[in-house]
């Protein structure tokens, strides 16, 4: 069998990557058409994955609109060199080239609030994988799974974390360190919304409880230039596994966070009501995350958390519940995709 992987974020590489090996493994062949995004080329080098460049990130409206049609066009040059027997990612590109190609796609979404999937993906695709907790329903299409993407790469299966990280940032194990996360809400979905705006006050009051290392997407203002976090890419797992806290605008390291045990501050404007149904559970269900759309609560709680002695001991525990409660995720793609189509009906499309 040959399956062909899209991904156009970096955690996106994270989340296919163990599937892909397993598959391999089993003797499939496997491809990653990739977007040249942050350090997305650099991890499918290091996890020694076979891949082809098919676009590069632009910014602003007509950029993005530009590249959609380059992935597009190019990926579809690309299935039938390749000719795989099925297609997966997370969003419009593998379902207009799936569409294009007359091949199937799998297509792995958690976010509810992005409307353009409603038409250029969900529409062309066949079947729709979310997290339980999504709360739309996509009808005939849809099958729900009992975890969140990023147990796909972050379950003690599959992550050790490594102390040894500790170490190039001049810290010992017991040292406590906040990690920060900027994320440059460019991305088509993110237009109207807005992340962390004061970051040198975030930055000053967290520093009062530990060192602060900052992972942001845009480049930082020289004022917060020490603070940056200068590690290899695939070491930020583990950076955040140890941290006491994380402070983010960021969706998925918000969850990382959570599947990691390590208390989360999502600060952003999609929270509220209309908030996607994992960062509603984590909180409401599991106690891992604090979501808030106001800076200043969102900076108070944090204070208040790091003034906690045993914080890393709670949200330990509430890490081994969740774990306990969700499933392998990565068990649960390779098994969807050696079982295609005919597994379809065992795991009941639709419900």
């Amino acid at each position: 069998m040959k399956i062909l992987f899209d991904v156009g974020h970096p955690a996106q590489v994270h989340f296919y990557k163990n599937a892909a090996k397993i598959l391999k493994e089993h003797g499939h062949s496997v491809l990653f058409s990739a977007r040249d995004k942050e350090v997305l080329i650099d991890l499918l080098r290091k996890n020694n994955l076979e891949f082809r460049q098919i676009s590069k990130q632009k910014s602003g409206f007509f950029g993005l609109s530009l590249e959609l049609s380059q992935r597009v066009t190019r990926l579809f040059f690309l299935i039938r060199e390749f000719k795989p027997d099925l297609l997966c990612g997370p969003g419009e590109t593998i379902a207009l080239a799936g569409k294009l190609s007359r091949i199937p796609v799998i297509l792995f979404n958690d976010s509810e609030p992005v409307p353009i999937n409603n038409f250029l993906t969900y529409s062309f695709v066949n079947v729709i994988c979310t997290p339980t907790s999504f709360k739309n329903d996509l009808g005939k299409k849809h099958i729900r799974y009992n975890g969140y993407k990023e147990i796909a790469y972050l379950h003690p299966k599959y992550f050790t974390p490594d102390v040894n990280v500790l170490q190039e940032l001049n810290l010992k194990e017991n040292d406590p360190f906040v990690l920060i996360r900027f994320v440059s809400w460019q991305a088509r979905h993110d237009k109207g919304h807005r992340g962390i705006q004061n970051k040198e006050r975030i930055v000053q009051e967290m520093e009062k409880y530990g060192k602060v290392f900052i992972s942001s997407e845009s480049p930082l203002p020289q004022s917060l230039a020490r603070n940056q976090l200068r590690i290899s890419p695939e070491k930020l797992h583990d950076v955040l596994y140890y941290a006491k806290l994380i402070f983010c605008d960021s969706q998925t390291m918000a969850t990382e966070a959570a599947v990691l045990g390590t208390p989360a501050i999502r600060c952003n404007s999609f929270v509220g009501q209309n908030d996607m149904g994992n960062f509603i559970e984590l909180e409401q269900k599991y106690g891992l995350i604090y979501n808030f759309e106001n800076e200043s609560e969102a900076l108070e709680k944090a204070t208040r958390l790091l003034q906690q002695r045993d914080l890393k001991h709670q949200w330990a525990h509430k890490r081994e519940i969740l774990l306990n409660d969700k499933i392998d995720v990565t068990e649960f793609i390779v098994k969807l995709i050696e079982g295609y189509p005919e597994i379809i009906n065992e795991l009941e499309m639709g419900r």
